[in-house]
């Protein structure tokens, strides 16, 4: 198991990769169709993508809960 205060990390790493998954599968369908060139371009810009997307959730995320807490009231 991993340690409790790898938490963030962990849900940064996980986060990321299904996002950048999930956007970078949907741009190469909608730029090439369900080609044969379909996965292997799909598994290259899925990489770059998460190689991009990983540091930007682990500073992003701070900031986006500071936004939600100041867009949101306590009830």
């Amino acid at each position: 198991m991993i340690d409790k205060k790898y938490s963030p990390l962990l849900f940064g790493l996980i986060l990321s990769g299904l996002m950048s998954m999930l956007v970078s599968g949907l741009s190469t369908w909608r730029a090439l169709g369900l080609s044969h060139q379909f996965a292997g371009q799909w598994a290259s810009a899925w990489l770059i993508a998460w190689l991009v997307a990983f540091p930007a959730v682990l500073v992003m995320a701070p900031l986006a809960r500071k936004l939600v807490e100041r867009l949101t009231a306590a009830r």
